[in-house]
């Protein structure tokens, strides 16, 4: 005879409500309550949306989790582009597509953050507080909390680098000039610097120097121009020259009254003249620059012999806002130097007008002792304080690192934007920052135009200072005997 099997209730088999405790918990079992819980935390941590899918709504779960994975796929692919084609990773993001890209990070970024608070608030909803040991009733939100405002954090700082990076694009690339190739294997690139707290109409550019990039190698060549270089002949083709056929005379009218310096260059191309400066230099202002400024590229290369196509322009005023920013800079201080605006007319002794020292040595600089490190002048010459603003430039490139840029960009964004001016077309962007990253790995040329190196600025000899600029850019090839 045979038996008939025992029923699923006969022979002890627990009901199926019992086998799938995520979903369908015991809820009068508040151990199992508690695991349950914290199963539920940690996975709406780790993978958000995967808690709905387990014990809650499927379709917001799904939803939740396809976001996760196209978070972590896009977070592989910017990885991945970050490490083996970053020129490709600059271009997405600084180039033509830069403002869509930048956008669209910032919404989906965004938009995650809200999604992620969603599940979270879910993920509790479905942990049923009430039904969990007492220790965990409070543990459970507090550490759901804690990771959500830590990660949610980063993700909304991250969400403001994309918006940071927008607009500085926009504010210091949005009317650059033409894209031009390089000039005999440079970019050459003028560096001004000037208080704008002078006025705008007696402005000079106090700092004059060119940076010349090796278009393939990135090598880096700083020349610095002396600011009072006098006769500076204007480069051919350029409106400036009609005007002073035999170097740069400076004017002798009372209104006028300025010296045939380099730094007076502008002051005549723009504010002595009726229509500012817009005659000579009629595109100018549509290509992000001025009359004064296309007027002293003019003249910086006839006193150097090359094409110099671009400019930056730092507001001296802001500088240490930038230094700041950086997290400070590496100098080390040759001789000690005093802080403050110099005796004027009183006839007082350095040490009773200085209002502070920069010590020798090493040290870390923040923004205002840089500043005042790139102004004083008063116990060195002006050659020495060119040196020193040199010295800052290259210190200053040293601190552009990536780990740098990325962990302060908010703070490197909003002093660039308050103190640079720049003519850069948008769309070298990823070329330069390319060159950038190979300028780092080597040593930085200068050049400097002073008496040490036979450059009188009373009375300069510019055929030598083309001869010096064409050595340092291009030196002779040493060929290797044949054996």
């Amino acid at each position: 005879m045979t038996l008939a099997a025992p029923r699923a209730s006969e022979r002890g088999a627990r009901p199926l409500i019992e086998t799938r405790p995520l979903r369908n918990p015991d809820a009068g079992d508040a151990g199992q309550m508690g695991r349950r819980g914290w199963w539920l935390v940690v996975l709406n941590v780790l993978i958000p949306g995967s808690a709905q899918i387990l014990a809650g709504n499927r379709r917001l779960g799904r939803f939740g989790l396809g976001a996760t994975l196209l978070g972590w796929f896009l977070l592989i692919v910017a990885g991945g582009l970050a490490l083996f084609a970053q020129p490709a990773l600059v271009w997405l993001f600084a180039g033509p597509l830069s403002w869509i890209m930048l956008t669209l990070v910032q919404v989906l970024l965004l938009g995650y953050v809200v999604l992620w608070v969603v599940l979270t608030i879910d993920t509790l909803r479905q942990v049923r507080l009430v039904k969990v040991p007492p220790i965990s009733r409070w543990a459970l939100p507090v550490a759901s909390i804690l990771v959500l405002a830590l990660v949610g954090s980063g993700t909304v700082y991250a969400s403001t680098v994309a918006a940071s990076s927008r607009g500085a694009l926009t504010t210091l690339f949005g009317s650059g000039g033409p894209s031009l190739p390089p000039s005999d294997g440079y970019y050459n690139i003028l560096l001004l610097g000037a208080d704008s707290g002078d006025g705008r109409d007696s402005m000079r550019f106090d700092s004059i120097s060119v940076v010349s990039v090796n278009a393939d190698s990135g090598a880096v060549t700083i020349t610095g121009i002396p600011r009072e270089l006098s006769g500076a002949p204007f480069s051919e083709g350029s409106p400036m020259l009609a005007e002073y056929p035999d170097g740069f005379e400076g004017h002798a009218d009372q209104t006028c009254g300025w010296d045939p310096w380099m730094n007076h260059v502008r002051h005549a191309a723009e504010v002595c003249r009726d229509d500012q400066g817009t005659g000579l230099y009629p595109d100018a202002a549509a290509h992000g620059s001025a009359p004064g400024i296309e007027a002293t590229k003019d003249a910086a290369e006839g006193v150097l012999g090359i094409e110099i196509p671009y400019y930056v322009f730092v507001d001296m005023d802001g500088f240490a806002q930038m230094i700041d920013a950086l997290g400070g800079v590496e100098i080390d201080v040759k001789e000690r130097l005093p802080e403050g605006g110099g005796p004027g007319k009183t006839g007082k002794s350095v040490e009773e007008w200085a209002t502070g020292w920069i010590e020798p040595g090493k040290q870390r600089m923040d923004g205002e002792t840089a500043q005042w490190y790139a102004r004083s002048r008063y116990t060195t010459s002006d050659y020495d304080r060119m040196k020193r603003q040199r010295e800052l430039q290259v210190a200053i490139l040293d601190q552009f690192t990536p780990q740098n840029v990325l962990t302060r960009f908010n703070e490197i964004a909003e002093a660039g934007t308050a103190i640079v001016q720049t003519d850069l077309p948008k769309d070298k962007l990823p070329e330069f920052f390319d060159l950038m990253m190979k300028a780092k790995e080597q040593q930085v040329t200068e050049i400097e135009l002073t008496p040490d190196n036979g450059i009188e600025e009373g009375e300069p000899d510019f055929e030598l200072i083309h001869e010096m600029v064409n050595a340092a850019l291009h030196p002779p090839v040493t060929e290797t005997p044949a054996p």
